[in-house]
């Protein structure tokens, strides 16, 4: 069985471990035949900066609390936690880091009055939205999609990410 893992707010120190967290898992959609989206850069030091100084980046680190192996970052879109990324580092894949970290944050979002988490994924990636389902989340229809969650959806798709089929999720707090 798996050490279990520390889940811990982001700081400054661990920006630099989460475009490396990011490139690893990555790797991934090689093997789908999704290579750009492999090959697509991380976000950039100063987002993730953004994100760390409003509280709203998480990492997952080994059970003695060192590098971190997985990160989540969120924001706020129409009164819901929207989970804007959430990564683990390929030697650390498919040991239930990614479900900590979702659930750690559906705990921080529940506390605060936060009545949903949203995301993006695609639609039919087994550690996208059918992972996504598994852990609560369902496909959202065209008519409840809110307006900041159509900001991001045209946003991705001038980015390219519309060439393989995306949906929008939510799951109720």
């Amino acid at each position: 069985m798996a050490e279990p893992n520390v889940i811990r707010t982001a700081s400054e120190a661990d920006i630099p471990w989460l475009r490396e967290i990011e490139r690893s898992a990555g790797q991934a959609f090689v093997a789908i035949g999704m290579t750009a989206i492999a090959e697509d850069e991380p976000p950039s030091e100063q987002a993730l900066r953004g994100y760390v100084a409003d509280g709203r980046a998480w990492v997952a680190t080994a059970a003695d609390g060192g590098q971190p192996v997985a990160y989540l970052i969120a924001g706020l879109v129409d009164g819901a936690l929207h989970i804007e990324q959430v990564s683990v580092h390929a030697e650390h894949a498919r040991r239930g880091v990614g479900r900590a970290l979702i659930e750690h944050v559906a705990g921080w979002a529940k506390a605060r009055g936060i009545p949903a988490l949203t995301l993006t994924t695609f639609t039919d990636v087994p550690w996208n939205g059918p992972y996504y389902r598994r852990l609560g989340f369902r496909p959202l229809a065209p008519e409840e999609i809110t307006p900041g969650l159509r900001e991001i959806r045209a946003a991705e798709a001038a980015h390219g990410l519309d060439r393989w089929p995306r949906t929008s999720m939510r799951r109720d707090l």
